[in-house]
């Protein structure tokens, strides 16, 4: 079997690559620049806008996963562009191609798209999957973590300084480790009754998900501290995202747009969206996830 992927270069589809080689699959990614040659993976040079580089990515594929998208942005038109005509492209190029399977990898945003604008883009992209006439499966994944991830980064560094600044404490949120989450989308690769044009919300199988000082202290205890954990308000998240954003410019990790769904009190996934148990369990404990996290940012010098 070929499977086709996009965002292959990124945090989630990296660990998605290994995975599918492990299986023995054939891979074909989409990727901007020049990346190492692998046995069993035809990189495609390209990106979503360019529609003869996807045509090429689909021919002959049983299979897409979609992973590629744009979690920050300074401007409301980049996450329409990345998410939403990005998707369309790749739906376009899989209806041409004749391709069989789709899955979709969208964000637990998409269930409150009014929150942010990256959520909206999210839910916007899911609504041309569903109106395809693929026999598609959308992923909504809630805070994914592991080795590779660039986002998580900055709370184990401030972990390390024993101060731990976290969304309100009145809010909880679901966790997923990144090689959980891989598992996954190949799991649904073969499709199949109760898989086909159903929307499935994973997580790590805490019941009603983490609270944020939970979170802060397992990082902590990931980093072998006790931090203190810091709840900042809805107003104190947007002031630092503006402060960010003054700094850092287009740079900036902490946004507007991803302050107001920081704040936001509820990213726990729905019990009843969580993917059928006969087919995949998440198997990595987040506490131990989170510990074997940091141990690979130290062994790669990003710590």
């Amino acid at each position: 079997m070929t499977i086709a992927i996009t965002g292959g270069t990124g945090f989630v589809g990296q660990t998605l690559i290994d995975r599918a080689l492990e299986q023995g699959l054939d891979v074909r990614a989409l990727t901007r620049r020049e990346q190492p040659l692998r046995p069993g993976l035809e990189w495609v040079r390209g990106d979503l806008d360019d529609k003869a580089a996807l045509t090429r990515l689909v021919a002959g594929a049983e299979a897409v996963i979609h992973v590629a998208g744009v979690v920050n942005a300074p401007d409301p038109a980049e996450f329409e562009r990345g998410n939403v005509v990005g998707t369309l492209n790749v739906v376009e190029a899989a209806l041409a191609a004749g391709v069989p399977r789709f899955v979709c990898v969208s964000s637990l945003s998409a269930r409150e798209p009014e929150l942010s604008v990256y959520g909206g883009s999210k839910a916007r992209a899911e609504l041309l999957v569903m109106a395809s006439p693929l026999d598609w499966t959308v992923v909504r994944p809630p805070w994914i973590y592991g080795p590779g991830d660039r986002d998580t980064l900055d709370m184990f560094k401030a972990a390390r300084w024993g101060l731990m600044p976290m969304p309100p404490r009145e809010g909880r949120s679901s966790l997923l480790h990144v090689d959980d989450l891989a598992r996954l989308l190949l799991a649904l690769v073969p499709g199949g009754e109760g898989v086909i044009h159903q929307v499935f919300e994973p997580d790590d199988g805490k019941p009603g998900g983490w609270s944020h000082y939970e979170v802060g202290r397992a990082i902590g205890w990931a980093m072998g501290r006790r931090p203190w954990v810091v709840h900042l308000s809805r107003q104190s998240l947007l002031r630092a995202a503006r402060g960010d954003m003054a700094l850092r410019r287009h740079k900036a990790k902490l946004t507007v747009d991803r302050a107001n769904y920081m704040a936001h009190l509820d990213w726990v996934v729905s019990a009843e969206a969580r993917p059928p148990e006969s087919l995949w369990q998440p198997r990595v404990p987040t506490r131990e996830g989170l510990k074997a996290t940091a141990e690979w940012y130290r062994e790669n010098k990003w710590l």
